[in-house]
């Protein structure tokens, strides 16, 4: 094995929890079959898939009260 590799290992691999570790070979498995996986370059994605995504932001949060404030700040005279 190469210094390289032995480094990244250490540094980066070993302190993966197990499922972790599980999951980073399967991805290494995937990727010398060929197989594309998520994230590769050039690969399409619907815009559906973004869909719930920072949800968790607005909750709470009614969200005509948010606009009124915005349009109201937007008519307020500036400072």
């Amino acid at each position: 094995m190469s210094p390289k590799v032995t480094q990244i290992y250490l540094d980066h691999i070993e302190p993966l929890a197990r499922a972790e570790r599980q999951e980073l070979l399967s991805l290494l498995e995937r990727e010398l079959r060929g197989e594309p996986h998520a994230g590769r370059a050039g690969e399409k994605h619907s815009i559906l898939e973004l869909e719930g995504l920072g949800s968790e932001v607005w909750g709470g949060i009614d969200a005509q009260e948010y606009v009124d404030r915005l349009r109201a700040e937007w008519d307020a005279p500036s400072r």
